[in-house]
């Protein structure tokens, strides 16, 4: 039937991934963008309009700099690791083993446990009188406040993270090595070329676009981590823990203050787009060359 709508087929195909977008992203985008105009923060019903007030008290806020820099330090810390431990991993399932699958489901059933059972559970191993801290004091050492020092909540959080999406970026590497030629490989092995050497020359340039959509989607996801946080720590001690997401969430629902949190939901919006046109060009700059 399409071969009579003539130039306009291809249109007809994208149209429902079109309306899709336009429902769930581009119509709460602009609306997100109205609400960042007005001030809801004395009346929900009756709100001001204040023009960019509320982008200008974001940018003067210490709280909001703190935020950000946790955010930044959760991503900074999980993505490495989300990129480059997995792939690890995958390299090695990927040889002849014995046993490989029972390794890939052990490996990838944290993925499917939830995310909110799998903050408790941790909650539960970072307590203070919990498994944890029974084996420190075992060792000899001092009990650690995982979830209350300031100086440790942040990164107690981000081992749940790395821990639950492991298995995830694993298996997005397995299916990736399984596209490399085996005649490379043994290109390689001709030419005296070791385990290390082999998987450098040939390995990471093959799947290279894999690894950038790695980065990518774990960026995406370390900056808009929220359920650990709320699980865990809801943002404290003294918002060490506090990430974007979790204060949009906390201004929105808990202050009713729907300006703000909207400035702020556009500001990280332009964020995350600055980080994926980096990894863009880091990655993939020369497939989008003209």
């Amino acid at each position: 039937m399409f071969k009579y709508y003539g130039k306009f087929s291809p249109y007809l195909f994208i149209l429902p991934a079109g309306i899709v977008l336009l429902v769930f992203f581009f119509i709460p985008f602009f609306q997100t963008l109205y609400l960042s105009f007005f001030d809801y923060s004395h009346n929900i019903y009756s709100p001001t309009a204040v023009g960019i007030q509320n982008y200008v008290d974001l940018f003067q806020s210490p709280l909001f700099y703190k935020v950000l820099w946790n955010t930044f330090i959760y991503l900074f810390v999980a993505v490495p690791i989300l990129v480059i431990f997995p792939l690890f991993i995958a390299v090695l399932i990927n040889q002849k083993i014995r046993g490989v699958t029972l390794y890939k489901i052990l490996i990838y059933l944290p993925v499917i446990v939830s995310i909110v059972v799998a903050a408790i559970a941790f909650k539960w191993l970072y307590a203070d009188q919990g498994i944890l801290n029974y084996i420190v004091t075992l060792l000899g050492g001092k009990p650690v406040g995982w979830l209350t020092d300031p100086n440790v909540a942040l990164y107690s959080v981000i081992i749940v993270t790395i821990w639950k999406g492991i298995g995830y970026y694993m298996i997005i590497y397995l299916a990736a090595l399984m596209t490399v030629p085996k005649e490379l490989y043994e290109a390689c092995e001709i030419d005296g070329a070791n385990f290390l050497t082999k998987h450098l020359t040939v390995t990471i340039p093959h799947i290279m676009p894999t690894i950038a959509l790695v980065t990518t989607i774990s960026a995406i996801s370390a900056m808009k981590v929220f359920a650990e946080i709320y699980v865990m720590t809801k943002g404290g001690p003294l918002n060490s823990s506090k990430t974007i997401v979790y204060y949009i969430y906390e201004r929105a629902f808990e202050n009713l203050d729907l300006g703000y949190a909207s400035a702020m939901s556009v500001v990280l919006l332009v964020i995350v787009l600055v980080f994926s046109l980096i990894n863009v060009f880091c990655f993939e700059r020369n497939k989008y060359q003209l």
